[in-house]
Parts: structure tokens; C-alpha cells; sequence
């Protein structure tokens, strides 16, 4: 990797990439009077591991978001903290494993007496990006809660376009009264399809903001259910003999087209190289749903398996980090927050310590070690964890031990040859386990294995209910 970095400046590399400690106040990490970079977190929805060009994928065209990996690093092994969209959103957005805070399964549908979602007590990557005086906008799917006081612009962000539920029609914006399309506070009867409004509005937020450090996150809900794509997307793919795939090339092809347009925007303002980029899925594919395809693994969308919680994963910064980079080892979402925080100079509270690490000087070679010894998952009986090569899953009651190395489907078990690592994987996750808050919420997912022990809730008050906010 240093052969492929070393036009970069060491010295640069060193002052910018370096993250503020505990209690430092802020300082931008460029030069002395130049503005702040920028960070732009593109959310895809249910997008399969194999769904980009860069990926492998070789029926559908994502020139734009494959241009991202181009010009930046894209990961072999980047996780989720959830194969499910709304818990994996309240990791990403916090920095931390969600389950510490209760945010373990997704909501119910939206509704008048829906009251779950990020709890209030959590701070949002915007609000750390507005406290230090950035511009802070959300484009899209929200899924963080239902009520005003969980919604976008009371969670930190200045501008909102977007609906709050999980999924919503593409075509019909007054499809479900209870998740209305919002413009802020105010619902609005959109007109275009949904994923060139969304893009559309994520061009204006960066054209209105371009001379100001912002933060923009872009949360499609392509290529999410129902699946509904325009003629025009889908032409192209007349060729794809599965219906559903065709349309789904299509939506996507509407996502990698807004990415191109944002990206333009980017570049027609001069703003492209301060401006870091990160492009993610929120979980892996649901083929039977949508014909994503999470090849070479096994798994899907709910699933601790590794089609459910590896992802398409690529970040750009150019200038900052080598371009056209594949960088092995495990990251997570949760590394997105604190690395963000660290190209823009930003603390962390040393009362908020965060699950995820900065990944700049990995990216460039400043550290040559893995950012993470072990990565967790829990999803209500499902458990898993990662340490090097070797995962532990607890899934349908059962145990099994992978080494990803040589089995990345995980079809051959290494429980039996292996007990003493099956031992300690499975110490390690309970002991991780223990710490973490009971779910919030339930449902037809959360209920524990047998005989596993209740987790623990920190820090309730007393007298405050299960679910109840303060």
C-alpha cells in the first residue's frame, strides 16, 4: 500500500488526518483561513453486496457510484450494524452500536400512536456538524422515528426533505397519510419520481451551501420496495429476462444518475476535492424482494449472515486519501461518524464514546493495523461476531463457527474442529452483550434465544418505563 501512496505529502497526511483527543478543542485540519471540507453520506436502501459495476455486477451500469471507488477506496469487508434498515441508521447516524440505547429492531409502520425511534437522549452526526458551525441538511428516507421531536429538524439538521417512514410509493406522494412526503415540517404533494426529487433536492442543498462547510446526508430508499421504476430507467435493461431485476436496474439506474448529478454539482461549484464522500448500503439485498444479489455470499436482508450485513461500502476524498484503493480489512458504519468528525476537526465528548473509529490513517497508511480486533451483531435471537478471519453465529438455536478467509458463504462449519475458539468467540459476545440495553421495542424478531440472560438497561431513571422518553 505505501508504493501506491507515496505521492502523497507525509506531512499533510500527518496534520490533517490526525483526530483531535478527548477534550481538544476544535481546529480545522486544513490550512490556516481555508474552508472546512464538506461530508456527504449517501445512504442506498436493500442494495445487494454484488449491485455495482465495482462490485462485480455485470448486468446493470453504475458509472457515478463506480467512479466513487475510482477516485477513492471501496471495501471488501465493510459491515452494517444491523441487516435491517431502521437499527443500522441509528448506529450509522450516532457512531455507536444501536443496541446500547435500545434501538436493536426496526419500528412499527408509522402512525399516530407510533412513538419508537432514536432515542432523544442520542446526539445525531448533525448535531455534532451544527454544533461546530456547519450548514446540515437530510434528503430522503429517515426511519428514525415518527413523532416532531424525532424528526430531522429536531434532531439536528437545519434542513429536511424527506419522509419518515420506511419505505414510501416512488410515484404517488399522498400514498400513505401517516408517512407524508416533507419539505421540513410541512407536507408537500410531489410530483416527480421519488428518487430524482430526492437527488434534485441533495444538488440544491449543495448549489444554496457551496460557499459554507455543510453536511449533507442522502438517504435514497432506492432500491427498496415497492418496486416502481419509469420506462426511461428501465430501457436499458430490456435484456434482463427477470422482470423484477429489470425494474430494479432501473431504480437503481435512477440512484446512480442522481449520485452523477450530485457529484457535478460538486465539481461545477469547485468544491469536489474538500468534499468528503462516503457511499453505503443500509443492510444487504432482499433477492426474493427486490432480485439484489449479495454474491459470493450466503444470506439476506435480516440475516447475520454475511449477505445481510456485508455491503457495498466506498469512500472518496480526493486529495486526502489514494484513489482507486481496495482496502481488506473489517470496518463498519459506525466508523463513519468518527472519521468524518476527524477530517473536519470536530471533538467527541469524552463522556460519548463511540463504537467507530477514524479510518484516515488507515486509508493512507499512517497505521498499518486492523481499525477493529472484533466486530458484534445482535439482531433480537440472532447473534454474531467477527474476530480476524473467524466468525461465531448463534442463528435458529444453533452455533457455528466460519473462517471467512477461505468460506466467505459460510458453508463449512468449523464448530466441531474448533471448540476452544467457539468457546471464547461465544464469551466474548456475551460479555459484549451484557452491556447493552434491552430492546426498546419489540417484535416477531426480538425475543431471545433460550436461556440467554436478560440484558442489562443502563442508566434508566427510576420509575421510567420501557420505551418511555425523557
Amino acid at each position: 500500500m505505501r508504493k501506491d501512496i507515496a505521492f502523497l505529502a507525509i506531512g499533510m497526511a500527518i496534520s490533517f488526518l490526525r483526530a483531535p483527543t478527548h477534550g481538544q478543542s476544535a481546529t480545522p485540519p486544513t490550512q490556516a483561513g481555508a474552508k472546512r471540507p464538506n461530508v456527504i453520506v449517501i445512504v442506498a436502501d436493500d442494495m445487494g453486496y454484488a449491485d455495482l459495476g465495482c462490485q462485480g455486477a455485470k448486468d446493470v451500469r453504475t458509472p457515478h457510484i463506480d467512479s466513487l471507488a475510482a477516485n477513492g477506496v471501496r471495501f471488501t469487508d465493510g459491515y452494517v450494524s444491523c441487516p435491517v434498515c431502521s437499527p443500522t441508521r441509528a448506529g450509522l447516524i450516532t457512531g455507536r452500536y444501536q443496541q446500547r440505547f435500545g434501538h436493536e429492531l426496526n419500528p412499527p409502520p408509522p402512525g399516530q400512536a407510533s412513538t419508537e425511534g432514536l432515542p432523544l437522549t442520542e446526539k445525531t452526526m448533525a448535531d455534532y456538524f451544527k454544533q461546530a458551525g456547519y450548514v446540515t441538511g437530510a434528503v430522503g428516507k429517515w426511519h428514525l422515528g415518527y413523532q416532531p421531536a424525532m424528526r430531522p429538524t429536531r434532531r439536528g439538521f437545519d434542513e429536511f426533505f424527506g419522509f419518515p417512514g420506511g419505505s414510501h410509493s416512488y410515484v404517488d406522494a399522498r400514498a400513505d397519510a401517516n408517512n407524508p412526503i416533507l419539505r421540513g415540517t410541512e407536507p408537500v404533494n410531489e410530483k416527480e419520481y421519488l428518487t430524482d426529487a430526492f437527488s434534485r433536492e441533495a444538488v440544491a442543498f449543495v448549489n444554496r451551501h457551496a460557499d459554507k462547510p455543510f453536511f449533507l446526508y442522502l438517504a435514497y430508499n432506492a432500491i427498496h420496495g415497492p418496486m416502481q421504476s419509469p420506462e426511461s430507467y428501465k430501457e436499458p435493461y430490456a435484456a434482463i429476462a427477470d422482470p423484477k431485476r429489470q425494474t430494479m436496474a432501473g431504480m437503481l439506474a435512477a440512484m446512480d444518475t442522481g449520485v452523477g448529478q450530485l457529484l457535478d454539482a460538486l465539481r461545477q461549484r469547485n468544491i469536489e476535492d474538500n468534499t468528503l464522500i462516503f457511499f453505503i448500503s443500509d443492510n444487504g439485498g432482499p433477492t426474493a424482494v427486490n432480485a439484489s444479489r449479495n454474491h459470493p455470499f450466503s444470506g439476506f436482508k435480516g440475516q447475520v449472515l454475511e449477505g445481510g450485513i456485508r455491503v457495498p461500502f466506498i469512500v472518496q476524498f480526493k486529495g486526502r486519501i489514494p484513489g482507486g484503493k481496495v482496502y481488506r480489512q473489517p470496518v463498519i458504519a459506525l466508523d463513519i461518524l468518527p472519521t468524518a468528525l476527524a477530517a473536519a476537526g470536530i471533538s467527541v465528548p469524552a463522556d460519548r464514546p463511540l463504537d467507530g473509529v477514524n479510518l484516515l490513517p488507515y486509508l493512507t497508511g499512517e497505521k498499518n493495523t486492523a481499525p477493529h480486533e472484533t466486530l458484534y451483531w445482535r439482531f433480537g435471537p440472532q447473534a454474531a461476531i467477527r474476530r480476524g478471519n473467524y466468525k461465531w453465529v448463534r442463528r435458529d438455536g444453533e452455533e457455528k463457527l466460519f473462517d471467512l478467509a477461505v468460506d466467505p458463504a459460510e458453508q463449512h462449519d468449523l464448530s466441531a474442529d474448533k471448540p476452544q475458539l467457539v468457546k471464547e468467540l461465544r464469551a466474548a459476545w456475551q460479555e459484549w452483550s451484557a452491556g447493552l440495553a434491552e430492546p426498546l421495542w419489540q417484535g416477531r424478531r426480538a425475543r431471545r434465544a433460550p436461556g440467554e440472560p436478560r440484558p442489562a438497561v443502563p442508566n434508566r431513571p427510576a420509575g421510567q418505563r420501557r420505551g418511555q422518553r425523557t
